[in-house]
């Protein structure tokens, strides 16, 4: 006897996105696939999850690297403004990529430098143009330290959607469902209190700020406040507090698309901050390492 994917999710408390990968990945032994979906063994044992151990072991090291950037020579503004350049075309890729766009790493910069890609969507150009506008702008007000607020999301977003007019810097006004998601955005009337709620939130918190930005960027993402690109524009949020607080930007590799998924999965299936909080510390890590080694050759 077998079950469907969606019983089995039912049955263990996993996303049907998570099911899936561990159908493909031979973890649920005698699933098979029939046709587009999979049939489970009805007496199949939950598989065990050892993916998401807690960050805690992380954050002290990147504290201690965080010190010693802070205490190395300062980077010149041509320096930060060549470091930001430079990471600016990846994460412009990586990023409009999670989100389905076809540009290679190389036409989003041969894009950005301002020529056309043949073959290519207007859509995916100005897609590209518009994020690293954003970037751009998300560096003006770290300058500025200004504080998140939703006049500043709509700024970022109206940048970001650049290839939707009627919809840039607007809260989406129609109800909308994340398909493959296991949570579903709120109301359109709920939109504007619950982001002034989360803002709240995230501005009174102690936290250590992976774990608050982890939080903040999910919790954003639930809310979905606008009609489309509400992944870049949290994406870019989470870059300006990073940068705030003297971290380098982060960018997001399209190739751990899946594991970027599964951490929304995590949340609000088991509740469970630790995918998103360990994502963002093994990228801030990794950038520490970067930037550390630069000032200190």
């Amino acid at each position: 006897m077998y079950i469907t994917v969606k019983q089995a999710s039912e049955k263990w408390g996993i996303s049907d996105r998570r099911i899936r990968t561990l159908c493909a990945e031979g973890k649920i032994p005698g699933a098979f696939q029939e046709g587009r979906g999979w049939k489970i063994p009805a007496d199949a044992k939950k598989p065990s999850d050892g993916r998401y151990k807690k960050a805690e072991s992380l954050l002290p090291i990147i504290d201690k690297k965080k010190s010693q950037l802070d205490n190395a020579r300062p980077l010149t503004q041509g320096e930060i403004e060549r470091l930001n350049d430079d990471f600016a075309v990846e994460y412009t890729y990586n990023s409009n990529a999670i989100e389905g766009n076809t540009l290679t790493l190389r036409e989003t910069d041969m894009v950005l430098r301002g020529l056309t890609v043949d073959k290519k969507p207007l859509k995916e150009h100005l897609e590209a143009i518009g994020h690293k506008e954003a970037f751009d702008f998300v560096g003006e007000l770290v300058k500025e330290k200004a504080p998140v607020s939703e006049s500043v999301i709509k700024k970022i977003h109206y940048l970001v959607l650049a290839d939707k007019r009627e919809d840039r810097g607007v809260f989406r006004r129609v109800p909308v469902r994340i398909m493959g998601a296991a949570h579903e955005p709120v109301q359109p009337y709920l939109i504007e209190p619950k982001l002034n709620e989360l803002l709240v939130s995230y501005n009174e918190s102690t936290e250590h700020i992976i774990t608050k930005l982890a939080r903040f960027h999910i919790e954003f993402e639930g809310i979905h406040p606008f009609i489309d690109g509400n992944g870049r524009t949290g994406r870019l949020l989470v870059n300006l507090e990073l940068m705030k607080a003297g971290f380098p930007p982060i960018d997001i590799k399209f190739t751990d698309r899946m594991a970027y998924y599964d951490a929304f999965d995590e949340y609000y299936v088991k509740h469970n901050l630790s995918a998103m909080e360990n994502l963002f510390a093994k990228y801030i890590n990794e950038r520490l390492d970067m930037y550390l080694e630069i000032l200190t050759s």
